[in-house]
């Protein structure tokens, strides 16, 4: 199933001399802090539920039965999508308990991008709500079972409406199954596959993320430490669970430490805020969006959030103001700087906030090199612009079935090639200030350009087009084309650009959001579009 893995056998060696990685899997970790903490509290949502680390065990063992029934061997695929709700745990931890491998899915992938994220995998379960937000998960899962041969069974939550087929729910399961009597063991080592997380682009571009025990266990216990968390801390995690923030810092994070995840379905900004008074938390992580309104509604009601020690903040750069916006309300706000491939690897430490002041992503953890180089591979000085790599134990080990992707972004020696330019100063700090590849950074989700760009070839009235990012302080960046009107389209409006797009049943994520008539897009000799250019042209007219 996973032969395209990819670990340089010399790497491989150092991590297990040094300690990095071992023979242990989550589900051993799991097992030691159900052991220690069986009473605390694991996972709180906002829908009133709570369970114990005991309580998450025996509902998790229970699960895993079911997996066991329907035949679900080591390294097998379970895929589950779902809101973020404390189900989410439960059916991870119950991945680990019967030896498959944990497929989170994203909650926009409709019938197309279901059917070929599953397929991909070969999945044998898949788990989602009857209902959520407008969708019918359970018609699209449904119709989708057809297309989808290696499918064993699938699995409803039926909690915001009741089902309307025979398929069994995860009730049912809970209610007929006994907990595993004896835990097997498997075989697996830190080094097999734990979970397979898609890349956080547009749906048709996502690739599967080979992440071993021992890539998420070392990431999370680095992160910890060098957060100074312990059993006490309380996170509270607003974005969806099935990317690398929310699944490695929300769901494994506090797993380790015994501590206590705090999820809210839906991100209301005073709800949060209350939410987060209510369970006293610590602290929290998410894409800049989230403080952004955070800080506007604490300063517009004048309240506070005096649990709240320091918010974790990735996706686009924190620029300086409101770091101190931030710390005017008692929060210390932290960039952090990572991939799907390489989690969050690079972060600025709590204590050198105020410092820094939002000139930097940061320092990358202990065990991680990363380096800048230009388009040979060799390293810049200091100051010098070029692409971001990294190597160390949290390191991916490949995309799924997808070999040249693998060969393109991993070379032989483990560095991780990102795609972003950056610079490094001489302490070792980087500041991220671009992207190799045409992505636009809205709220911490990745949109291909390209893409987009591709959905407005046919809009009635538009010649030329390309699409760039908008700076936008809230999200980071919206999406804005660029057109050349056609004659007699000289008066072409973005009500008109969505109208076709609207006809054309594009998803709402990949519509412009502003459109800019110009007379000749600039192209290169080669015919590449010099979006630099554009972007200057469009901060002048921004400012205008």
């Amino acid at each position: 199933m996973f032969e395209e893995i990819k670990i340089n056998p010399d790497r491989k060696r150092r991590y297990l001399e040094m300690g990095y990685w071992t023979d242990r899997t989550l589900l051993d970790c799991w097992q030691d802090s159900v052991r220690l903490h069986p009473d605390r509290e694991y996972v709180v949502d906002d829908r009133g539920f709570r369970y114990t680390y005991r309580q998450v065990d025996e509902a998790a063992s229970k699960v895993a039965a079911f997996l066991l029934s329907q035949g679900i061997k080591p390294q097998d695929v379970v895929s589950y999508q779902l809101p973020i709700w404390n189900e989410f745990v439960i059916i991870t931890i119950a991945c680990f308990k019967a030896g498959a491998v944990a497929h989170p899915i994203a909650m926009c992938y409709e019938r197309k991008d279901l059917v070929r994220s599953m397929n991909l995998t070969e999945s044998k379960v898949y788990f989602g709500p009857t209902f959520f937000h407008k969708t019918d998960y359970e018609a699209m899962s449904l119709s989708a079972f057809e297309e989808l041969p290696g499918l064993k069974t699938i699995v409803l939550l039926d909690h915001t409406r009741e089902k309307t087929s025979s398929a069994i729910t995860l009730k049912e399961i809970l209610e007929q199954f006994e907990p595993l009597k004896d835990q097997p063991r498997y075989g697996l080592t830190g080094q097999d596959v734990a979970v397979i997380l898609g890349t956080s682009g547009t749906t048709c571009g996502s690739k599967g993320v080979l992440l071993t025990h021992d890539n998420i266990r070392y990431s999370e216990e680095a992160f910890n430490r060098e957060l100074g968390l312990t059993e006490d801390d309380i996170m509270f995690m607003p974005a969806p669970l099935n990317h690398a923030t929310g699944f490695h810092h929300g769901v494994i994070a506090p797993m380790l430490l015994g501590a206590k995840l705090v999820l809210q379905q839906k991100y209301r900004c005073q709800e949060a805020i209350d939410l987060m008074n209510r369970e006293k938390c610590t602290y929290s992580m998410g894409a800049t969006p989230f403080i952004y309104d955070i800080l506007r509604d604490l300063e517009t009601r004048s309240e506070a959030l005096p649990y709240l020690k320091f918010y974790l903040c990735g996706g686009a750069p924190v620029p300086g103001y409101m770091v101190q916006r931030a710390w005017s309300l008692g929060i210390l706000l932290c960039e952090v700087y990572g991939s799907t491939e390489s989690v969050p690897h690079v972060f600025v430490r709590p204590k050198e906030a105020l410092a820094l002041n939002g000139t930097t992503s940061g320092r990358p953890l202990e065990g991680i090199e990363i380096r800048v180089v230009d388009e040979d591979g060799n390293e810049v000085p200091p100051g010098t612009p070029g692409e971001e790599v990294s190597r160390g134990p949290n390191v991916f080990a490949g995309y799924l079935k997808n070999r040249e992707a693998t060969d393109e972004a991993l070379d032989d020696e483990g560095w991780f090639y990102s795609g972003d330019i950056c610079t490094m100063d001489e302490a070792g700090n980087l500041r991220i200030i671009g992207r190799k590849k045409d992505m636009i950074v809205r709220g911490g989700e990745n949109l291909n350009s390209n893409e987009i760009n591709d959905y407005l070839e046919g809009c009635p009235g538009m010649g030329d087009h390309t699409v760039i990012g908008m700076p936008d302080e809230r999200l980071g960046e919206r999406i804005c084309a660029f057109a050349v009107p056609l004659a007699g389209w000289e008066n072409l409006e973005l009500y008109d650009v969505i109208c076709y797009l609207k006809e054309k049943q594009v998803p709402k994520r990949f519509w412009p959001e502003r459109l800019e008539l110009i007379d000749r897009i600039p192209h290169t000799g080669s015919g590449k579009v010099k979006k630099y250019l554009l972007k200057e042209e469009l901060i002048k007219r921004m400012k205008g």
